[in-house]
Formats: structure tokens, sequence, C-alpha cells
């Protein structure tokens, strides 16, 4: 293993270097290792390789040295003990929570979550016997109130999901921790480089691999990140038994993204600054959302646990639906589409894809109107973005 794992070495160091695995050959990139199973020496040391005795790769449902440099590298970047990656990131968010809860076992998460997120909280785990409480993220009382004797888990997303509002990680790990609880924490919009939950606090943090740490649309992946004996206990046999696993082509992929992360996403978050400066006051616009600029509703929870805003910026355009409409369908550069941390910049209207499953009234209480849309900043000149929106704007 080489020196560059080192808790020393700073991120944009670790985010080329650590984990590395080189094999006999010394090769410089990262091998690709394409193989469902490995060869024993013996029947004996078969045996001992599956029960854990000794160490060594069984299957590559749960072991493959490229999955395993992917997750060093995310586990040494984030600052976490063990990583464990996965086929997407809804497959990270859905383990991370069943893993922390049986039947019996009940779940507060704000109210504030990307939609299948809040599907898998309000339909899925009630299935099984574990109820839910719904609150709002920003309301310190409403978790404290919301917590239960059988309250196992604690569940949110900050930045939010489209509307961008920021939620105190340390004050609610406190709550959480006061009721028995663990703090599960989706950092997909502030990406590592710009938020460490547990370092404030959080048990479990999760990511969809496929936005930012990919960054260039090709392959879905995402992560759990937290203590060695988190993973132990909660899900190295809920991964290994139920095999949502990420392959290892698609680790290599997320490997190479991960060298690029810091470059591209502090490029990103200064064009979404100057767009979200560009557009500030336009009159077609009754909101504009970035967690950069003073005017955010929970400013000074950003200045305490974020290093920098965002690549996303979230407005409000004048004329609900219609107007979003014309607005989106004169864009020339900019592409409309569900994803986001992209290297091409993206917008989409979240009532009609990523919130379309909540009712109007769910989608009132959070902010969510018909003229909201979601812009993830690329990696184009920020004036051709600006002039891009602008002329966009004009067909409202």
């Amino acid at each position: 293993m080489s020196a560059s794992n080192e808790k020393n070495y700073r991120p944009e160091t670790r985010l080329v270097h650590a984990g590395t695995l080189r094999s006999q050959y010394n090769e410089m990139s990262e091998a690709l290792f394409l193989t469902q199973g490995y060869k024993y020496e013996s029947a004996e040391d078969c045996e001992l390789r599956f029960s854990g005795k000794i160490p060594g790769y069984v299957y590559s449902r749960y072991s493959n040295p490229t999955m395993d440099m992917f997750e060093q590298r995310m586990a040494a970047l984030e600052g976490a003990e063990a990583a464990r990656s996965t086929a997407t990131g809804m497959a990270a968010v859905t383990t991370a929570l069943m893993g922390l809860v049986r039947q019996g076992d009940h779940v507060v998460a704000a109210k504030a979550l990307f939609g299948s997120c809040r599907w898998v909280i309000e339909d899925w785990l009630p299935r099984f016997g574990v109820p839910c409480t719904l609150v709002d993220g920003k309301d310190l009382n409403a978790w404290k109130a919301a917590a239960t004797k059988n309250t196992k888990v604690f569940f949110m997303e900050t930045p939010t999901n489209p509307t961008l509002e920021v939620y105190d990680i340390q004050a609610v790990a406190d709550i959480a921790h006061n009721a028995g609880a663990k703090l599960v924490i989706d950092n997909v919009f502030a990406t590592p480089l710009y938020q460490s939950p547990l370092t404030l606090g959080a048990d479990v943090v999760v990511y969809s691999a496929t936005k930012h740490i990919d960054g260039q649309g090709r392959v879905l992946g995402g992560v759990i990140l937290a203590s060695q004996q988190m993973i132990m206990d909660n899900y190295h046999q809920l991964l290994r038994q139920t095999g949502p696993s990420l392959s290892p082509f698609n680790a290599w992929v997320m490997l190479k993204g991960l060298e690029t992360l810091a470059v591209r996403v502090e490029r990103q978050t200064q064009t979404a600054g100057k767009v979200s400066d560009a557009l500030a006051g336009h009159a077609k616009l009754t909101r504009l959302i970035y967690p950069g600029r003073a005017d955010h509703p929970q400013a000074d929870i950003v200045k305490k646990q974020m290093k920098a805003g965002s690549t996303l910026v979230s407005f409000a355009i004048k004329g609900g639906k219609e107007g979003a409409f014309r607005f989106l369908n004169g864009l020339k550069l900019i592409l409309i589409t569900n994803n986001l941390g992209d290297a091409k910049s993206l917008i989409t209207h979240p009532t009609t894809t990523t919130h379309q499953r909540l009712t109007p009234d769910q989608r009132a209480e959070l902010g969510i109107g018909d003229g909201l849309v979601r812009l993830s900043c690329g990696l184009e000149h920020a004036d051709d973005l600006i002039e891009d929106l602008l002329a966009a704007l004009d067909k409202v």
C-alpha cells in the first residue's frame, strides 16, 4: 500500500493517490479487475478465506481489488475509517437505513428529501414495521419532539434537493445521540470537499457517486462511509448477502473521476456563484437560492459547517409551470435532464421530475413551486451560461 494513504495529506492529494493498489506489473493507472471469482491455492485456503480467518478476495459481489481502491480512496477523502460501495446512490441510502433498523424501530427524517429517499422512508420501511416521522429539518425542537424510545435513525440531506436548505448537522447529531439514535447524512450536494458530516457528529454519510464523483455522466454508483465497527456491525453482512454491489468497471471509472473532483467542483462552484449573482433580482424571478450568498436563509449555518457554497443554484420563475417550461425550452446550451454534478450544465423542473410523486400540498410545504427549477453548473464558461439563461428568461 502506498504511503499516500497516510492521513496527513491534503484532500487534493488523497483524491489522486489514496487507496492505490498495484499489481506485480506496477501499472500507473489503477488496474481494472474484471472478474467474478478468485482462485484458491488449496481447499484449506478456500475455507479460511470464506470464514474470514485470513484476508483475500472471495467473490466480486462483495470484494474486488478495484472496488477496494475506490472505497479506500473515498474513506481517506471523507476522513472515515471504512467505506462500502454500492450499485447506485439509492442503494447506498436504502442500505444505510435498513442496516440500522428492525421491526418495531422508528425513523425521524427531514421532510425535504429527494423523491426516492422519501419513498424509502414513507412507503418502503413501514412495510417492514418501521414507521417514520417527517419533520421540518430547520426546526431543532421538531427533531426533539419526534424522537421516541424506539427511534433508531435520524436521516437528512443538507443542502437539500432542490430548495438548497441547509441544516445544522452538529445540533441534529446531538439530538439524535441524546435520543439513542444514529444520524445518517446524504452529503451529495455539498460533496466531501465542502462538508464533513462525520466531524460534525454524524454516524453515517452516504453519496450518490453518480453525481460529482463520476462527474461526467457515465456510470452509476454509491458509497456508505462510517466507522469500521459501524460498517462491520450493520452493513458488511447486509451488503454481502443481498448484493447491491458496485461493478468493478464502475468503480474504476469512479476512481478516475476522483482524480479531478477537486478541480471540477471548485470551477463549478465559482460558476454557480457567478450565475446566482447575475440572476439575483431578475424581474422574471420570484426567488433565488444559493448557499454561497449572504441572503441564503441559513447563511449562518452555511458559514459554520461548509467550506464553500455549491455547484447548484435553484430559482423560481414567474408564471408557474408554463413560465418554467417556456424558460427551459428557450435554453440552447444548458441541457434539460434530471442528473447533476456533470461536466455539462444541467437543469430540471422538480415538480414534474424528481419530486413529481409528492402531492401539490407536500411540494408547497417544501417550497417546491411549479415555477422552481434546479440548475447544476458544469465546466462551460460562466458567461456563456449566463447569456443562455438570460436569453431564455426573455422568452418567459
